[in-house]
């Protein structure tokens, strides 16, 4: 009951990281017994989607609905690299107008 609260509160949320709010919508709708597809359809997102997220639910409860660790895209670039351009950019918005580096 306290997770049903919870993830109640979640969908209805101004708040919080989109990603879960949708998540959390995505098992309100499937609460007031809605079918894959009406849902995908109102949350504009693929019916896969909403499967993989009611799968992880019912699996792990409020938690499942949060990232796996590890996933997304890797960096391209490194720590010490991006550093570097954000320096780039600093030292160069730090410059008088029409003035232009030597080299």
């Amino acid at each position: 009951m306290a997770e049903e609260v919870k993830v109640r509160r979640l969908a209805g949320a101004r708040h919080a990281p989109a990603d879960w709010i949708v998540r959390a919508r995505i098992i309100t709708l499937g609460w007031e017994g809605n079918r894959v597809p009406v849902m995908a359809s109102r949350l504009g997102c693929h019916h896969k989607t909403v499967r993989k997220w009611l799968h992880r639910f019912n699996a792990q409860g409020l938690v499942g609905l949060g990232d796996r660790p590890g996933c997304g895209r890797k960096r391209r670039i490194t720590e010490a690299e991006r550093s570097r351009i954000i320096e780039l950019v600093r030292e160069r918005s730090a410059r008088p107008a029409g003035v232009l580096a030597a080299g």
